[in-house]
């Protein structure tokens, strides 16, 4: 059965941190780009981070995570991760993991039409 899973959110002050982790069962992800997206409540969905396949690995990163948010990949254990710093309470939102085989030359990792396999999403609150 293909899925990915994500895991690793919670409640956290701001400015503090969390590592999200995107796991893939049924399939190798060295060979999908991933991506990370999230969505507040009366939002619509963001994308904030992409990493592309193991043999290119280039990353993006939307403005409004860029300098503290870091995509990562992890091989050994199938899985893709996204370290999250100095949180802010606009960070609060459900984070999902989206994964594509192969993408195209014109793959924008930013844009959840470009992907295939959804996660069921993890939350993260960031209150004090």
């Amino acid at each position: 059965q293909v899925r990915l899973v994500e895991s690793g959110g919670g409640l956290v002050e701001p400015g503090g941190s969390l590592r999200l982790s995107c796991t893939a069962s049924g399939f190798s992800l060295d060979v999908y780009a991933v991506g990370w997206f999230r969505q507040a409540p009366g939002k619509e969905r963001e994308g904030i981070s992409s990493i592309n396949v193991s043999d290119d690995d280039s990353t993006d990163y939307a403005t409004s995570v860029e300098g503290r948010f870091t995509i990562s990949r992890d091989n050994a254990k199938n899985t893709v991760n996204l370290q999250m710093n100095s949180l802010l309470p606009e960070d609060t939102a459900i984070y999902y993991c989206a994964a594509v085989q192969w993408p195209s030359g014109q793959y924008n990792g930013l844009v959840p039409e470009e992907y295939s396999i959804w996660g069921q999403g993890t939350q993260v609150t960031v209150a004090s």
